[in-house]
């Protein structure tokens, strides 16, 4: 690897690790927040006959950030849902162009997202309007759309640049994460088949593939 895409790698490892940590302590947070805040209601309700007023706008608040922060670590991990058929009977090579071209797609339409998002935002940050129980600005609860497209474009372009180096066998789904097979017994099925039949061992994988 040549020093200046040695640099590179380590640039984005590095900013790899910093989302991802972002995303983990986000989201950890808000499941905590959410469980305390309903866990609270529910005493108040029974035991007190008294609601917390502000229960469920803070909770669809957290919905919002949980769905679209955990959009971006689904993405880390490789944990999205793909339709796979076609692409697991192609070859290790023309595998990894096509997830190339299939995570560059992606992230522009990720990213495509995130700039409408943050005109939606913008313009009801304009209006001034708020929430009806905490008064809280509105357009802060959707800032989280656009964070979480964005860090789901980042990804994806990440995903780009780790299948680049052609030389490397291996098919990346992300920044980190190697497309194989996670069901051990469908793993151990294809490698006593590769070992059995060497000339076909590019020829893809299985498209029962746990994803």
């Amino acid at each position: 690897m040549r020093p200046s895409r040695s640099i590179t790698h380590r640039l984005l490892t590095l900013l790899d690790r910093i989302i991802g940590k972002a995303e983990m302590y986000v989201l950890g947070w808000g499941i905590i927040i959410m469980a305390l805040n309903t866990i609270a209601n529910v005493f108040g309700r029974y035991l007190f006959s008294q609601s917390i007023y502000f229960t469920e706008e803070l909770n669809e608040f957290l919905i919002v950030i949980i769905t679209f922060m955990g959009l971006g670590y689904v993405t880390r991990k490789g944990r999205h849902i793909r339709m796979s058929a076609l692409y697991d009977v192609l070859p290790a090579r023309a595998r990894k162009v096509l997830m190339i071209l299939i995570a560059a797609v992606t992230a522009v339409a990720m990213l495509a997202l995130a700039w409408y998002a943050f005109e939606y935002v913008a313009k009801i940050a304009r209006r001034g309007r708020v929430t009806p129980a905490l008064q809280f600005p509105l357009y802060l609860t959707y800032i989280w759309v656009i964070v979480g497209f964005a860090v789901t474009g980042i990804q994806y372009l990440l995903t780009v640049f780790k299948n680049l180096d052609l030389s490397d066998p291996d098919v990346y789904i992300s920044f980190t994460t190697v497309d194989e097979y996670e069901d051990p017994e469908i793993a151990e099925v294809m490698h006593l088949y590769n070992q059995d039949h060497p000339a076909d061992s590019d020829a893809g994988q299985s498209p029962d593939k746990s994803q």
